[in-house]
C-alpha cells in the first residue's frame, strides 16, 4: 500500500519533527530532550506505518496506533518531577504525548497536520511565557535580591523564599556589582572586575 521510499520519506519527516520540538526542550534543560522526542516521534510513525501495512489483512488500522496515544503516558510520567508544591515536567510530558500525535500523523502520510502542528508547538513553547505576563502581569510579583556572591547564597535564598511560601516561576542571575562609588558627579560601578563611568 506504501512504497519503500515513501516509508522512507515518513520516518525521515518523523525524525525532523521530532527533532525540532526535542531541540527546544534541550535548550532549556528539560529532562527529555532532543534524542527522546526524536525517538518517540519516529517510533509512532513507525507503528502507523505497520498499521496501515497490517490492514492489508483486514486488521483494523487504527487498533495498534490507539495503543500509543495511552503508552505514551508512561514515558511522559517519568519527566514530571514534584518538588514540595511545585510540580515540574509536565510540559515536557505534554511535548511527547504531541510527538506521539506528529509521529502517527506523518506515519498515515498527513504531512499537513504534522507539519503544521510541529510549527505550532515550538511557537508557544518559545513564546507562551509572553502571553503569560502580559494577560497574568497582575498574577505575578517581581522581586529583586542582590547580595554578594559566595557558597550556598542560591540555597539561602531558596530557604527563605520556603519560609514565606514564595514560588519563584522565573530566576534571572545577573552580575554582582562590586564596587559603586560618586567621585565628581561620575558614578563609578565595579562590575566583575570590569569598572563603568557613569555620568550622574
Amino acid at each position: 500500500m506504501v512504497n519503500n521510499w515513501e516509508i522512507i520519506l515518513r520516518l525521515i519527516l518523523a525524525s525532523m519533527f521530532g527533532g525540532l520540538i526535542g531541540l527546544d526542550r534541550e535548550s532549556t534543560n528539560r529532562p527529555a530532550g532532543f534524542r527522546t522526542h526524536i525517538l518517540v516521534c519516529i517510533g509512532s510513525a513507525l507503528i502507523m506505518l505497520v498499521s496501515i501495512e497490517n490492514s492489508k489483512y483486514g486488521a483494523d488500522p487504527s487498533r495498534i496506533a490507539a495503543q500509543v496515544v495511552s503508552g505514551i503516558g508512561f514515558l511522559g510520567a517519568g519527566t514530571i518531577l514534584r518538588t514540595g508544591t511545585n510540580i515540574e515536567g509536565l510540559t515536557t510530558a505534554a511535548s511527547l504525548w504531541v510527538c506521539a500525535g506528529i509521529g502517527l500523523a506523518t506515519g498515515l502520510g498527513y504531512y499537513l497536520g504534522a507539519a503544521f502542528t510541529t510549527l505550532a508547538v515550538l511557537f508557544f513553547l518559545r513564546y507562551s511565557k509572553i502571553f503569560e505576563r502580559k494577560f497574568l502581569k497582575n498574577s505575578y510579583k517581581s522581586l529583586e535580591v542582590i547580595g554578594l556572591t559566595r557558597a550556598g547564597l542560591i540555597g539561602d535564598i531558596g530557604t527563605i523564599f520556603g519560609r514565606y511560601n514564595i514560588i519563584p516561576h522565573n530566576i534571572d542571575l545577573n552580575k554582582i556589582i562590586q564596587e559603586l562609588t560618586l567621585i565628581k558627579g561620575i558614578l563609578r560601578i565595579k562590575v566583575d572586575n570590569r569598572v563603568v563611568d557613569i555620568k550622574a
